[in-house]
């Protein structure tokens, strides 16, 4: 783990002037500004070094539910591996759970939200959000054989348009290259071209599977979420801008 040079922790933790791991580092500085301050609290009757390790504790686990593992969410947080498996499991020696942590660790834990980008590349998550956007895209005129091999993927192994879950990396590959071409026609300079495009925004239409400019960028993500009303009257090409409700704001707009 890094500490910054001149830091209490790495004072205390290292590592050293040489940067070798083991021995505290020497500058003093860090280390009387952290002993004045204490001293200061005290006489105030305001020291805390700890609090309760119970709401970190539990939010760790809600994390773990949410499919953020207490090692990731300790690579979110910076904060030291050691420090987060003491605080769920114990230390050596049958030593129980920590009960109470420095405000600061409080503080980077309880930052950490279970939001998709947060989750490692290999954990499971919903696939709502993913399969709209790779189906707007179909109906967009890109064939899914162009979007897997875009995203990496074999045909044969390509089903983003219909799963239900895919991992986190996944998720974020198909994000990207969503916001890549959301609003670029496909090629069609060639006839093999044309005729792909075609048979993509059939088979897409067949599926009454909406356009890009049909979801808003705030709610493709979200499973109750339709997508504009009046979409299908400008589906005949992907440049067309489709008619939302009046009450039905586009945050996408067509160049």
């Amino acid at each position: 783990m890094t500490r910054d040079h001149g830091t209490r922790a790495r004072y205390v933790c290292g590592p050293d002037v040489h940067d070798q791991p083991g021995r505290g580092c020497r500058c003093t500085q860090a280390s009387r500004q952290a002993e004045d301050h204490r001293t200061r609290m005290k006489l105030y009757g305001q020291w805390q070094p700890y609090v309760d390790a119970g709401p970190a504790r539990e939010h760790l686990r809600a994390l773990a539910a949410a499919g953020i593992g207490w090692r990731r969410a300790a690579e979110l947080a910076g904060v030291a591996t050691g420090a987060v498996s003491k605080l769920l499991y114990g230390g050596p020696g049958d030593r129980p759970p920590s009960r109470g942590i420095r405000p600061e660790t409080e503080r980077k834990l309880l930052a950490v939200r279970a939001a998709p980008e947060s989750l490692s590349a290999g954990a499971r998550t919903d696939a709502g959000g993913t399969r709209r956007r790779v189906q707007a895209l179909v109906a967009a005129g890109y064939s899914q054989a162009i979007l897997a091999g875009r995203l990496g993927i074999q045909r044969s192994n390509f089903r983003l348009a219909t799963c239900d879950q895919v991992t986190a990396g996944t998720a974020r590959a198909v994000r990207e290259l969503y916001d890549e071409l959301w609003d670029k026609p496909p090629d069609e300079s060639g006839h093999r071209q044309k005729i792909s495009v075609s048979r993509a925004r059939n088979y897409a239409r067949a599926r009454d599977w909406a356009l890009p400019l049909a979801w808003d960028d705030d709610a493709i993500d979200d499973p109750a979420a339709k997508p504009a009303e009046g979409w299908r009257r400008g589906e005949r090409t992907s440049s067309t801008r489709p008619r939302a409700s009046s009450d039905t704001p586009l945050r996408r707009r067509a160049a």
